[in-house]
């Protein structure tokens, strides 16, 4: 142990060992916002603090299915390593894991001591820079919404839907959640503490929102990412399955992750407030809300990042496809909540909750900083009922539409950088090619028969 971290480190094992805590266990986003983790015994931290976890950094370019991607720097490279350093600041215990706390990993690369590229927290964190320079300090509040679901060893996915309950959006308790299973999870969250604050049931059956409450955008982030982790690990302790897919049923809508932003200015007040001002949004919310509309077709392959994210868009979906926005208006892509002063914000609906929270975040607010510095003004707020072609622009409709929009978008890509840039538009444009390779049940069911 080095003199300048064997204080703190010593501390923190002996308030961990007196909670009876054994293990550490140290996660970080991969490029999906999936965690990648290694559990640590507590004996072994202050080697972890000291040196780093090595972990190979081809890791971000591993898919779902356990395909390596070939993304520059990792299989030509021969997968060189990443450095993983615990973030003890993060420290928490898990409520339902008995002696194990887990933190965030800080990622970096041991041959020039710099973030990985390919980081996500790392990527938010040099966009917040940015803005801070531009004496912005961006806030966030993440709405997320996910699906439940049961084994069911006879179905082709080996899941079904927990609960088919129809007509119980907005609802709590056993009409439509006979095992409790928000109760427990919202218990559970708030004992993780990342800022749970409330939950429902959501529109479709076994289809769950848990609200978390606003706060710096890294924190945001990092709470998002916790949060879906935990919803995920809670649900497999129950042999359940949670998921985040965009859109996992035929038969039901998707699943969204609503972002609610503001910012603050260098005297901590909402730079986003001014009640004298049109619509009582300040010139600055303002700009921020025409880039967030001006970068839309970039930021869409960040906001909705799976070839399945696309089938969630559509009339009647209450999915945004259209770029548009709107006072207090659901059917636009960005609602206007109707708070003003200290509450002003703005929602943006375009992302589903399969989207990785650093990167959607990161995309966001690089787009709101560019409108900004560029001063324009939105275009008039939506009236009425949306989804109407005729009145706005259409969204990219296929995750490939969405990938080229964000390497055209060349003014996004350079608050992004180019190194995270190239590593997603590869890892994403693989992921598209698998699939239209892939005979799918449809295609069988469709053809197999009669021809």
């Amino acid at each position: 142990m080095s003199a300048s971290t064997t204080p703190p480190v010593r501390r923190q094992m002996e308030r961990l060992a007196s909670e009876g805590i054994d293990v550490v266990r140290v996660t970080y986003p991969d490029l999906i916002g999936t965690d990648r983790a290694r559990d640590v015994l507590l004996e072994h931290l202050p080697a972890a603090c000291d040196h780093g976890l090595a972990f190979c950094r081809a890791v971000y370019h591993t898919s779902p299915q356990g395909d390596t991607v070939p993304v520059p720097g990792g299989l030509d490279a021969g997968m060189p390593d990443i450095r993983v350093t615990p973030d003890l600041d993060t420290l928490t215990a898990l409520p339902w894991e008995p002696g194990v706390a887990t933190c965030l990993g800080d990622v970096t690369d041991p041959a020039t001591g710099l973030p990985a590229p390919e980081s996500p927290r790392d990527l938010l964190r040099a966009v917040l820079d940015r803005c801070r320079e531009h004496g912005l300090s961006p806030v966030v509040g993440p709405e997320l919404e996910y699906f439940l679901c049961d084994a069911a060893p006879d179905s082709p996915q080996g899941w079904r839907r927990y609960s088919d309950a129809e007509g119980v959006v907005y609802t709590a308790g056993l009409r439509a959640d006979g095992d409790n299973h928000l109760l427990r999870t919202l218990r559970h969250l708030r004992d993780l503490n990342i800022g749970v604050s409330s939950g429902n049931h959501e529109f479709d059956g076994s289809q769950f929102e848990i609200n978390l409450t606003h706060s710096d955008a890294m924190k945001a982030a990092d709470r998002a990412f916790r949060f879906k982790a935990a919803v995920k690990e809670l649900a497999r302790k129950e042999g359940r399955l949670a998921t985040f897919m965009a859109k996992p049923f035929n038969d039901a809508g998707g699943s969204g992750f609503h972002l609610h932003l503001s910012c603050l200015d260098d005297d901590g007040g909402n730079a986003f407030a001014d009640t004298a001002a049109p619509y009582g949004l300040s010139a600055t919310a303002r700009h921020a809300l025409a880039g967030v509309l001006a970068h839309a077709p970039a930021l869409t392959a960040l906001a909705n990042p799976t070839v399945n994210s696309y089938k969630r868009f559509g009339p009647d979906s209450l999915a945004p496809w259209l770029i548009d926005w709107g006072l207090d208006n659901r059917s636009a892509m960005v609602r206007i909540p109707p708070e003003r002063g200290s509450g002003t914000r703005f929602e943006l609906r375009l992302g589903d909750a399969s989207s990785n929270p650093y990167l959607l975040i990161a995309g966001t607010v690089a787009a709101a900083l560019l409108g900004v510095l560029a001063g324009a003004e939105p275009s008039a707020p939506l009236e009425g009922y949306g989804y109407d072609a005729a009145k706005a622009a259409v969204l990219p409709m296929s995750l490939p539409t969405a990938l080229d929009e964000l390497e055209a978008d060349t003014a996004l890509t350079e608050v992004l950088g180019k190194d995270f840039t190239t590593s997603y538009l590869t890892y994403k444009r693989d992921e598209v090619a698998r699939f239209h390779r892939h005979v799918t049940d449809w295609e069988f069911t469709e053809y197999a028969y009669h021809l």
